[in-house]
């Protein structure tokens, strides 16, 4: 090298610079290695760094305890003492911020929520955006399926060959077949052509005849060298015939379950060796062996356990259990020498008795319950049984099972004896005094020659008797709770003793109750019974509490629709008389007695108890149309109009003169209809239903014009009446207008938004207009505004193509899961995939939903009719009166149309199911 040349590394030997860092650049800072210990150089100081970092412009970081006041070390105010006032003060501030807090909290609320929705509106999911398409795989062809290329293998690594399998050839199997036969004579075609020749039964002609019997050939070679029967002469102890059979009794178990009995096997070995005392181990240890098919050794160890754990009765009845019925006996022999008074012990050694006498073990274990239960059992004969508890009682006097057991069995006076005797022997047990009183109730109901008096006062016996017995209990300090005695009620009722369920109820369903909350706690008590299908604890408990509350409509109320739903018609009818007696101006209570007089067919029972109605409520709008629909129903039109007539005097409701109005249409008087509309129009301009009933009468009558400008008027008083909307609607589509039919319903979801009713019938206008895609259009544009709605959701499923609905009504339940509407038409969907019972559970669940919607119930018969049979359909006709549906639009427009005056629910049923489509 040169000595003019410069050296490039000359600079590693340079100093370095007074500010430099190593690594600081890096964000690195000063470290001490293991070879600085020692004489190690201090890291540059802070004010080096700062320096360094300022030249480089970077952010000087700054120490937050450089502002520390000197003289306080953990704040300005910390030498202070924190007093009771400043205590307050705080709670004063974080109550005035918790207050603060909590009043922008909706707002900010709304405000998050509606950011999120924004956000997933702008950036929606993969899956969400992909539904679409996912949906649309369910309708392509298989063809197409077949045409989608396959994806090939574009890597290079060399592929795995396949190892080939070849079928053997039927050559092969038919030279197996003539392995050993010997052909002794030539073919007759070599003998006349001097040569051989090609057989005409080989080359491209198969014989499956002979490929068959080569097989069977070779199977049954096989077959006779194994069973020794071959030629060559050799034999096996291999039986042919039942190696197959017994194949089946052999267990085989894989290398796992073997390693796992072996693991076990040494695990439970060590397990008895270290603790030879532990019963449950030798046991564990015999099921292992018993598992493992070696009795012979569980027996052993069993027998090892016995020996070593000999009070265990455990251990005992395994051994027993192991071994046959013989050495069972002797296995049990030997343990009642070491565990006497074990019950399970004498019970299993006389059950492998045959004889009855030798299986009483009640001399060596006399203070057993079980075994003196066991004994009586034993015995055929009552007698026997009877003499058996009569010592039982003796030996064991507190037990309340034999001495139940023991009444029983005794006739009603002897019984009355045993019971005493067990309630001075027992004091403290309510089953004893639970039994005297249905003691009692049986003997009272067993003789029918007894007088009604005579009854009652036996009866009346039931209640001083368990009021007793509740008192006696308290006494003696034993107090059980409602809900105890009213299960109680309920076990007397299971068990049939019903007089004594309502004693139990008078006597304790007030305890522990504070006085404002009786009334919710028996309705509850109540409602709680009858779902536990215990209807007369929940009769009781009703009683009861109509006699604490007699004046209680809605009592009243609750306890006729129990007698409804499951008592008799005269017990309904009693109800109903005791009802409307302590509640006259219930008049409701009066239009249920009314009307179940007129079901039963008394129609003059049923006016009077209307007359007695109209005294305790002289002006009541329901009372009076009720006494018209009774006296129109039985064919008196004249009564019935003479009664509108006082109506309109005495009560004078808008109701009773639209009654009015629709009584003269439906007789043909529709001037006098008219002429009743216009005078009640002037009293009630703003009740929208008169307007309804004079529209159509116009239109019935072809005046358009006039019928127009009734539903106009309507319209500007009561805009927020749908119907009427929907009337002008279908009026101006029925006049040839449908661009009017449709302005008219665009004005009125503008008065009334997000209302489905109106958005559903403007897509029926689209669909009878002809316009498919207007009228998808109108539904998209309906479920925006009304993403809940059951009548637009099944609307949009009965419009997608068949492939596609069973996915749109999936979504329609995840927008509304208890929506009938839906329900039902979920329901037709599986009726249409011939599905059943599915249809059956759904059509089921819509109408347990929502059971005022006729619609429903019109579907499920008309399904029952092609699908069920008579019984079923029968079920739902029952199911259907008790409900009266009033509701859905075919419904409504059958029962209310003109010629279906009078008709009843079965018979609007029927209709509605024909009509449906």
């Amino acid at each position: 090298m040169s000595a003019n040349k410069p050296n490039k590394l000359a600079f590693l030997s340079m100093p370095a610079p007074a500010s430099y860092v190593a690594g600081l650049g890096r964000g690195a800072s000063g470290f001490t290695t293991r070879s600085d210990i020692g004489p190690a150089r201090e890291g540059p100081s802070a004010e080096v760094i700062a320096e360094a970092q300022e030249k480089r412009g970077e952010e000087v970081e700054v120490d937050p305890e450089q502002f520390q006041d000197p003289d306080n070390e953990y704040g300005l105010f910390a030498g202070t003492t924190y007093e009771q006032d400043d205590e307050e003060a705080d709670k004063i501030y974080d109550s005035v911020d918790e207050a603060m807090d909590s009043r922008r909290r909706a707002r900010r609320e709304a405000q998050e929520q509606a950011e999120l929705v924004k956000h997933r509106a702008e950036r929606p999911k993969i899956q969400q955006q992909f539904a679409d398409l996912k949906r649309g795989l369910s309708a392509v062809t298989d063809e197409e399926w077949e045409n989608i290329p396959e994806v090939g293998n574009l890597t290079r690594k060399k592929r795995r060959r396949e190892e080939r399998t070849y079928v053997v050839p039927d050559s092969v199997l038919v030279g197996d077949r003539g392995k050993n036969e010997y052909e002794n004579s030539l073919d007759d075609r070599q003998q006349q052509n001097g040569g051989f020749e090609t057989p005409a039964d080989s080359g491209t002609l198969t014989n499956f005849v002979e490929i068959g019997q080569a097989r069977d050939k070779i199977l049954s070679l096989k077959l006779d060298q194994i069973s020794g029967t071959a030629t060559s002469g050799t034999s096996t102890s291999v039986d042919p015939k039942g190696y197959l059979t017994s194949l089946d009794s052999v267990i085989i178990k894989s290398d796992a379950e073997i390693g796992d009995i072996k693991r076990a096997r040494m695990l439970f070995d060590s397990l008895v060796k270290s603790n030879p005392k532990h019963a449950p181990g030798w046991i564990a240890a015999a099921c292992l062996e018993e598992h493992a098919g070696r009795m012979v050794a569980a027996r052993k160890i069993i027998k090892a356990g016995c020996e070593q754990c000999q009070k265990s009765e455990d251990i005992w009845l395994e051994a027993a259990r192991l071994h046959n019925n013989d050495d069972a006996k002797v296995i049990l022999a030997n343990a009642v020498q070491h565990v006497g008074q074990s019950v399970k012990i004498w019970l299993a050694a006389a059950d492998l008795e045959h004889d009855a006498k030798s299986k009483k073990p009640l001399e060596h274990i006399p203070n057993s319950v079980r075994l003196w239960k066991e004994t009586v059992n034993l015995e055929s004969s009552a007698t026997d049984a009877r003499i058996i508890l009569a010592r039982a009682v003796e030996v064991i006097p507190l037990s309340v099972e034999l001495w139940l057991a023991l009444a029983r069995l005794e006739t009603p006076d002897r019984a009355k004896a045993v019971l005493n005797k067990a309630r001075k022997a027992i004091p403290t047990s309510h089953e004893i005094w639970i039994a005297a009183g249905r003691l009692l109730e049986q003997e009272a109901s067993s003789h029918p020659e007894k007088t009604p008096e005579q009854v009652a006062k036996e009866l009346e016996m039931v209640d001083k008797t368990i009021e007793a017995g509740v008192r006696e209990l308290r006494r003696h300090q034993v107090l059980l709770t409602r809900e105890q005695w009213l299960k109680e009620a309920e076990r007397c009722e299971e068990e049939g003793s019903p007089r004594t369920c309502e004693a139990i109820v008078k006597a304790t369903v007030a305890m522990e109750l504070e006085e404002e909350d009786r009334l919710d706690t028996w309705v509850g008590d109540a409602d709680a019974a009858e779902a536990k299908g215990r209807v007369g604890t929940a009769r009781a408990v009703l009683a009861y509490a109509l006699k604490v509350y007699p004046d209680r409509r809605s009592l009243w109320m609750r306890a006729a629709e129990l007698e409804k739903s499951h008592g008799t018609r005269e017990s309904f009818d009693a109800i109903l008389q005791r009802a409307v007696h302590h509640c006259p101006q219930a008049e409701v209570l009066w239009l249920m007695a009314a009307k179940e007089k007129w079901l039963a067919g008394d129609v003059p029972a049923s006016r009077r108890v209307l007359e007695e109605a109209f005294v305790a409520n002289p002006e009541s709008e329901k009372i009076w149309l009720a006494a018209v629909k009774l006296e129109a129903e039985n064919g008196e039109l004249m009564v019935a109009r003479e009664l509108l007539i006082r109506a309109r005097t005495v009560a004078d409701t808008e109701r009773i003169w639209m009654k009015s109005a629709v009584f003269e249409r439906q007789q043909g008087q529709v001037d006098t209809a008219l002429e009743t509309l216009a005078t009640a129009l002037k009293k009630f301009p703003k009740f929208a239903k008169l307007y309804m009933i004079q529209g159509q009468i116009y239109q019935s009558l072809n005046n358009i014009p006039a019928a127009r400008a009734a539903f106009a008027a309507g319209l500007k008083a009561c805009p927020k009446e749908i119907i009427l909307w929907i009337l002008a609607s279908r009026l101006e589509e029925a006049d040839g207008r449908s661009i009017k039919a449709r302005a008219l319903l665009e004005k009125a979801r503008l008065v009334n938004p997000a209302n489905e009713t109106l958005w559903a019938e403007a897509v029926s206008v689209e669909e009878r207009a002809g316009g498919a895609p207007q009228a998808k259009a109108m539904l998209s544009r309906g479920l925006q505004e009304c993403p809940t709605s059951g009548l637009l959701w099944s609307m949009a499923i009965w419009a997608e193509p068949r492939p596609m609905r069973k996915a749109r009504s999936v979504d329609a339940l995840k927008k509304s899961a208890d929506n009938p509407v839906i329900i039902c038409t979920v329901a037709r969907l599986f009726w249409a995939e011939r599905k059943i019972e599915k249809a059956r559970q759904w059509f089921g669940r819509a109408v347990a939903t929502d059971q005022d919607l006729g619609d429903s119930w019109g579907w499920w018969l008309k399904f029952e009719r092609q699908h069920g049979t008579e019984e079923h359909g029968e079920e739902v006709r029952k199911a259907c009166i008790a409900a009266e549906p009033y509701h859905s639009p075919r419904w409504q427009s059958i029962a209310k149309y003109l010629k279906n005056t009078g008709k009843s629910t079965r018979e609007t049923l029927e209709m509605v199911a024909n009509a449906l489509q």
